[in-house]
C-alpha cells in the first residue's frame, strides 16, 4: 500500500506529466499534426482524470497540507494557492466541454475556447507543482 505521504509527490508528477502533455499537444497542432496532437491531448487528459482521482482521494485521507512559511512568503504563498484552487474549479468542466467540441468535429469552436483553456490549463498545473514545491519542501509545516 502506498504511504498517504507519498501521495503530494504522485501528485506533482501527474501535474508536470500535464504540462509536458499540453505543450507538446500545443506543438503538434502548431506544426499541423492532428493525429499526434490528439494522442498527445487525449493523454492529457487521462493523465487529468487520474490526478482528480488520487488528489480526491488523498485529501479525504489527509485533510489539507499545512504550510509552514512565516513573514512575507505566507502570503504570497497563499495568493498562488487561491489562484489555482479558482482556476481549477473553473477549468474542470471546460475542459471536457473542450474535448467534446473536438471529439465532435467542431474545430473552429474547440480552437476559440482551447486559446483561452490551454493558458489556463498550463497555470493551473504549473502552480500545482509550485504549491507542492513550498508547502512540501522549500517552507514545510513543522509545528
Amino acid at each position: 500500500m502506498i504511504e498517504i505521504t507519498t501521495f503530494p509527490h504522485i501528485l506533482a508528477g501527474l501535474n508536470s506529466t500535464t504540462i509536458a502533455m499540453l505543450l507538446t499537444g500545443f506543438y503538434f497542432i502548431r506544426i499541423g499534426d492532428r493525429t499526434r496532437h490528439k494522442a498527445m491531448m487525449v493523454s492529457a487528459l487521462g493523465v487529468a482524470v487520474l490526478f482528480l482521482i488520487v488528489y480526491v482521494y488523498y485529501h479525504m485521507n489527509s485533510g489539507l497540507a499545512k504550510f509552514g512559511g512565516e513573514g512575507v512568503i505566507r502570503p504570497i504563498y497563499f495568493a498562488i494557492l487561491i489562484a489555482h484552487v479558482l482556476g481549477a474549479v473553473i477549468l474542470t468542466p471546460i475542459v471536457p466541454f473542450l474535448a467534446y467540441r473536438a471529439f465532435s468535429g467542431k474545430f473552429d469552436a474547440h480552437k476559440r475556447l482551447a486559446r483561452w483553456t490551454l493558458p489556463l490549463w498550463l497555470y493551473v498545473s504549473i502552480s500545482g507543482v509550485v504549491v507542492y514545491a513550498m508547502a512540501i519542501h522549500i517552507y514545510p509545516f513543522t509545528g
